[in-house]
């Protein structure tokens, strides 16, 4: 297994020394492959966009399944190329903006927690720490792959411009370590995934789906007072993309319970509603029911048990 490793982190890194213009090539290869060859998932997303967009025509729901097919594979390849791309390159291709109102939370001594979903080109979104304050350490919360070796190979990309990688596991300890230490952070949270059956706590209105969400983020920043933004992702034209920060609040623990969350997905189905071929169709988002949950679980004390 470690040769096989070694094998592909070759490849990879070799991959990642091409220009950009090989790479989209080479994903215009690949989107024929993936659609058209093995169909990658496509039931899944063709289910997907059908039921979140049921006023559309079969012809619209094509244009968009295209549209996505080839911003996956160019996704897939410009992540690769975050292995060697330059920090002049990149923040020509992703450019921040409304980075002014997290750098004065920061000089005020807040940290910040930001939104994210998988929309647009997510792992570039590590090129932060070129953007804000040095004083704030940036980071990003993820889920370590199981085969130790690839999550090495991640850790790399994702933290070679100076961002920090959490665990999920750890997201709390880490960042009461970072206040104990007087060190303000903007960490990163892709907040638009399923979740567990025992983590489901709320429901919200999303793509026309009754949609259980992770409310995680929420309630951390909440419990350490964050600033919490939504990063609202543009692409801009194929390999350039904006990244807005608007701020939904500086004061969450004074809002209603989920009502953060609430905000956060309006913001992420607005974002999907302007252009809808830049979401992660292919994630089979929508497996859990709010039925089957009633069916098999219930709240006690706060907690989602089994009946």
């Amino acid at each position: 297994m470690k040769l096989l490793f070694y094998f592909f982190f070759a490849i990879f890194y070799t991959l990642s020394l091409l220009p950009l213009r090989v790479h989209y090539f080479i994903s215009t290869l690949l989107y024929f492959l993936l659609r058209y060859v093995f169909r990658y998932r496509l039931k899944v997303v063709r289910r997907n966009l059908a039921t979140s967009f049921p006023e559309k025509s079969e012809t619209q729901l094509r244009r968009i399944e295209r549209a996505y097919y080839r911003f996956f594979c160019d996704y897939l390849v410009e992540s690769i190329k975050l292995l060697t791309i330059s920090p002049e390159e990149i923040k020509r291709r992703l450019v921040f903006k409304g980075t002014e109102a997290v750098n004065q939370c920061v000089e005020e001594g807040q940290s910040c927690a930001v939104y994210l979903g998988h929309y647009c080109n997510w792992e570039w979104i590590t090129s932060l720490p070129l953007w804000v304050t040095p004083k704030a350490q940036c980071g990003q919360i993820y889920h370590p792959i199981e085969n130790k070796d690839f999550d090495q190979l991640f850790l790399r990309l994702r933290q070679r411009l100076g961002a920090v990688c959490i665990p999920m596991q750890d997201t709390l300890r880490k960042i009461l370590e970072f206040r104990q230490a007087h060190q303000p952070v903007v960490i990163g949270y892709i907040s638009d995934q399923k979740p567990n059956w025992h983590n489901i706590h709320h429901w919200v209105n999303f793509l026309h789906h009754d949609t259980p969400v992770l409310t995680g983020t929420e309630r951390i920043a909440r419990k350490v007072c964050h600033a919490v933004f939504y990063m609202d992702v543009r692409c801009v034209r194929r390999g350039y993309y904006e990244a807005e920060f608007k701020l939904i609040t500086r004061e969450p623990q004074k809002m209603k319970e989920f009502e953060v969350t609430d905000i956060y997905y309006q913001h992420l189905e607005q974002s999907i509603l302007r252009a809808p071929e830049y979401w992660l169709w292919s994630h089979n988002r929508w497996s859990r029911t709010r039925k089957e949950f009633n069916e098999r679980f219930k709240v006690v004390d706060g907690k989602v048990v089994a009946k």
